[in-house]
């Protein structure tokens, strides 16, 4: 090949990244826009009317109907969620275009009836499935078709929470644990940052604020304060992760993978523990809690009642998120352990925020690129460290077991490279 076709072919390729990265960016902006806003909408009337909680079974069946009758297509299941975004990237499944539709209308009705999820996982699989309809319409290349699919993943979440530079370093970084794809990067970044400004330039979105109040000086002892808290958060992502996924395979397991009696089952755990508990506070998002665990003393297990609610809603069949569900049980974590270790409170809710999401996503300079985004740079010598820490003591698990393992954490755990999350905790459990 010549220069001048050199030229051509990289004129033309990085002109398609951009201009099907902006286009894709432009659709999850606006779709990502309206989740938010309907999410907030159901999430009043169900604070306002908290009888709706006991429609919440019947929801789980109208949520299991809709994946076991119209989410399965040659092999492909919608209801694998982000884990099948993450298969189709690495082109071992196929993105459903439906699968957006889906789990759009799934998260509406397990917001509206008090199950305890997320929005960045809607968001998520919506990008999947624009980015998938452009793959098949345009019938773009194998090499190209994962990179649009990474950029819809970046578009979803940088839109979702208003982070468009870490949305588009996270949509390189989920798909693979210790690999980064950066010949995505063009498109993740012009997706991520055109999504975000669709949803908060074009159709007016404010996103929450999280502010941290005051920053420990830099000294040998608050580092090695933020290391202790660091390790702890690491292992709560792993208990999260362990506990989400060991009901999913039990309820499988015991209902022959029936979706509508595992979510109707996981309806009725939720209904009893909600009663139990008398408080709404771990239903849907959190999101007062959340914020109230930045200013104020908040009740010492809440992270405990978030976890177990999250990880019955999503294990049994519930869709969502889990990005706001690990948000809340890392600041509300953070905020306890201020009884314990001297350090500021709404620095070590923002800390805890951040690190157990580093740790259950597998994604640490995504999240650090979160922190530095949500809290306008503050500490961020202290978030560096902490979410390589949580990253490296959560272990080979994760929210997403279908994340590649390309490179362990240490060559401590023996693992081969290539092999997925799912794969390793198998092995182990046999």
């Amino acid at each position: 090949m010549n220069k001048e076709s050199s030229y051509k072919t990289f004129i033309t390729v990085f002109s398609k990244w951009v201009i099907l990265g902006g286009i894709i960016g432009v659709i999850i902006g606006s779709t990502t826009a309206f989740l938010l806003n309907t999410n907030d909408f159901l999430g009043h009337i169900r604070e306002e009317n908290f009888w709706l909680i006991f429609f919440l079974p019947l929801g789980g069946l109208v949520i299991g109907y809709m994946y076991m009758n119209y989410g399965k297509e040659s092999g492909n299941d919608a209801a694998e969620g982000n884990n099948l975004v993450i298969d189709g990237v690495h082109g071992k499944a196929r993105v459903l275009r439906r699968m957006g539709p889906i789990v759009y209308l799934g998260t509406f009705i397990t917001i509206l009836f008090g199950g305890s999820t997320g929005r960045e996982g809607a968001a998520i699989q919506m990008g999947g499935s624009v980015a998938e309809s452009f793959n098949q319409f345009l019938r773009i290349n194998l090499v190209d078709r994962k990179i649009f699919l990474m950029s819809g993943i970046s578009a979803g979440f940088g839109a979702a929470f208003g982070t468009p530079i870490a949305g588009a370093i996270i949509g390189m970084e989920m798909v693979a644990l210790g690999k980064l794809k950066y010949e995505a990067a063009v498109a993740c970044l012009v997706a991520s940052f055109i999504s975000h400004y669709m949803t908060t330039a074009a159709w007016g979105v404010e996103h929450e604020e999280f502010v941290i109040k005051t920053v420990p000086e830099l000294s040998i002892l608050s580092f090695t304060k933020v290391i202790a808290v660091s390790v702890v958060f690491g292992l709560l992502s792993l208990l999260y992760c362990q506990l989400r996924h060991g009901i999913q395979r039990l309820s499988e397991k015991y209902t022959n993978k029936n979706h509508m009696v595992r979510a109707f089952a996981g309806g009725i755990i939720i209904v009893a523990l909600t009663l139990i508990i008398g408080s709404q506070d771990y239903n849907g998002r959190g999101l007062e809690l959340l914020e109230q665990s930045f200013e104020q003393n908040v009740p010492p297990l809440a992270f405990l009642a978030k976890l177990v609610f999250t990880a019955v809603t999503l294990g049994s069949g519930f869709v969502g998120g889990e990005a706001i569900p690990l948000f809340f049980m890392g600041a509300t974590f953070g905020n306890t352990l201020t009884t314990f270790i001297d350090l500021p409170m709404s620095f070590l809710a923002a800390l805890g925020m951040v690190a157990v999401f580093a740790g259950g996503t597998n994604t640490p300079i995504g999240a650090f690129l979160l922190a530095l985004e949500m809290f306008d740079g503050k500490g961020i010598e202290y978030f560096f460290v902490a979410c390589l820490i949580s990253y490296i003591f959560s272990g080979h698990h994760g929210v997403w077991p279908s994340q590649p393992i390309y490179e362990p954490k240490s060559r401590l755990y023996g693992l081969n490279n290539g092999e997925s999350i799912d794969i390793v905790e198998k092995k182990r459990r046999h």
